[in-house]
């Protein structure tokens, strides 16, 4: 194997990188239902604006005919090209933590040589633990909240959150890979597959990126901007409700699928360690301000 550190070019931040950082992962490209991780990475790129620590070789990494690059015809000549990228960054969440956020295309080719490329910037940068997230359509209603599967060694994270448990045989993903190499050498890893509606799974659902930003928040303790995402789910919701509504067909197999969801929950209980008695997360605002009036007390006692 060819020395996986050739795979990505390392940027001058990733001196500024402190140890023990935890790892969030997602990739764009298959099984991505609802458009889950690939919303899930637009929306902290673009929120959080992260520094590139290592930037990965397209062409070693990517298959351009089967993913091409876009770029703009201007009447009569070209412009803006938009290459793909795949790259390691240095992130701050909405309370300052700061993070590695491993987004892009997965990697269609050199699944091994990646592999190992990623685990030494995992040892590199002493990461705490590594936590990913994907999606995957289910006979699920979009009525009740989104369940997840959660699969890796963070066992709390799985007696408290993993709704289904199968046994079965899946296609592999790189970060399959991934999660499988960091169990086997004992690291801590965690990995949550969203249970996306079936019916929804072709279109861009804003609730399945918050149920990825949420399940990552459970695992880490990072706490990410989700109002923007929050409002384009209820008006997302509230439109299907409406198509629901006016056809008596899909009406039936809702219900049919209310039922069978409730009848299945009905002895599994599960919240998130970070919701209220409504299963509403706060925001980063109420969150902030309850650590401040926690160190005021903490400085009071210690006065």
């Amino acid at each position: 194997m060819r020395d996986p550190e050739s795979l990505y070019q390392s940027t001058a931040a990733a001196v500024d990188v402190p140890p023990g950082l935890p790892l969030v992962a997602a990739f764009t490209g298959f099984a991505d239902a609802g458009n889950a991780a690939s919303r899930f990475g637009d929306h902290l790129i673009s929120v959080l604006d992260p520094t590139p620590v290592a930037v990965f070789d397209n062409d070693e990494l990517l298959d351009y005919r089967a993913r091409r690059p876009i770029i703009r015809f201007d009447e009569d000549h070209l412009v803006d090209y938009e290459p793909a990228r795949l790259a390691l960054y240095l992130a701050e969440d909405d309370l300052g933590q700061p993070f590695l956020l491993l987004n892009g295309y997965e990697p269609d080719f050199q699944w091994e040589r990646f592999i190992e490329a990623t685990i030494g910037l995992i040892a590199r940068h002493e990461v705490s633990a590594t936590t990913w997230v994907h999606s995957i359509p289910m006979p699920v209603p979009h009525t009740r909240p989104m369940g997840v599967t959660v699969s890796g060694n963070r066992r709390d994270l799985i007696d408290s959150l993993s709704v289904w448990k199968p046994t079965t045989r899946v296609p592999a993903t790189a970060l399959h890979l991934l999660e499988h190499r960091l169990h086997a050498a004992e690291l801590p890893v965690s990995g949550f597959v969203l249970l996306v509606p079936h019916y929804l799974a072709d279109t861009e659902h804003p609730g399945a990126a918050v149920a990825a930003l949420e399940s990552v928040s459970a695992a880490t303790g990072l706490i990410f901007p989700t109002d923007s995402l929050r409002e384009e789910s209820r008006d997302f919701v509230s439109k299907i409700d409406q198509q629901v509504d006016g056809n008596e067909e899909l009406a039936r197999l809702v219900a049919t699928l209310e039922t069978r969801y409730d009848s299945y929950m009905e002895d599994i209980t599960l919240p998130s360690p970070l919701a209220d008695v409504d299963g509403e997360l706060p925001t980063a605002d109420e969150i902030a301000a309850e650590l401040q009036r926690f160190l005021a007390a903490r400085r009071d006692d210690d006065a």
